[in-house]
């Protein structure tokens, strides 16, 4: 049954950990038990759920501005061919470039604190999500608008009745994308620039050594972005398999 490769693969990377446990011991890691007992007393301390809600903040936020910010750029410039054409090398040029490279500037424009870490994790998701929508855009089927076009739809209908449905099995991924690097710029932010948040906690952590506290919040940020990739997996492919010819 299906639910069963998940399971068979978590346990297996747990054996996997324990066996590197064993083999490494103390020094660098914990065994799965030992930290699912240090995440549980660190969940249960009323001094973390401040840090929990701070970061959940900023990458909700920034999550949602690179949803909005991206769409808005990627639908146009896959709708105006010659536009795209232009603009993808542009955006896949931004997209390698190591966007730690560009903390001092926000940190400038935006200061130390909440409004930089949104910065942050909105610059990671923007650009795969308006790649991913330009493409789907782009890729719709030819004979989808030759009928709009004989049915002399407006544009609003057209919109909502043919090219969005046929583009987002596409628009699915880039989100499930763009929610991976937010949440992992979301994290580089608290990490550099922030005096609260899990970023700031897991570079304390690093600071002090304290190996339990590193994979206490590693586990929580694995178990939080695997669940939710999860859901936007089971969707995309839902999407595709809907999307696909008879």
């Amino acid at each position: 049954m299906k639910w069963r490769d998940p399971l068979i693969l978590v346990a297996l990377l747990l054996a996997l950990w324990q066996l590197a446990y064993w083999a490494v011991g103390d020094v660098a890691l914990r065994s799965p038990a030992a930290t699912a007992r240090a995440l549980g007393a660190m969940l249960g301390d009323p001094r973390f759920t401040p840090h929990l809600r701070e970061t959940f903040a900023a990458f909700a936020q920034g999550f949602v501005i690179a949803l909005a910010v991206g769409l808005a750029i990627g639908v146009p410039l896959g709708a105006a061919r010659y536009a795209g054409e232009v603009a993808e090398p542009i955006l896949v040029a931004l997209y390698s470039i190591p966007k730690v490279t560009l903390y001092p500037v926000i940190l400038l424009v935006f200061g130390i604190g909440m409004p930089a870490k949104v910065a942050f994790g909105a610059i990671h998701g923007i650009v795969p999500i308006s790649i991913f929508a330009m493409n789907a855009i782009r890729n719709i089927n030819p004979t989808h608008l030759r009928t709009a076009r004989v049915l002399r739809l407006p544009a609003w209908t057209l919109a909502a009745s043919i090219l969005f449905p046929a583009a987002l099995p596409e628009i699915v991924t880039g989100i499930r994308v763009g929610f991976s690097l937010a949440l992992i710029g979301t994290l580089l932010g608290e990490m550099f620039g922030s005096q609260r948040g899990l970023g700031y906690l897991l570079m304390q952590a690093m600071t002090l050594h304290n190996i339990e506290r590193i994979l206490a919040i590693t586990l929580l940020l694995v178990v939080f972005a695997a669940a939710v990739n999860g859901v936007l997996l089971a969707l995309d492919r839902r999407l595709h398999h809907a999307a696909a010819p008879a």
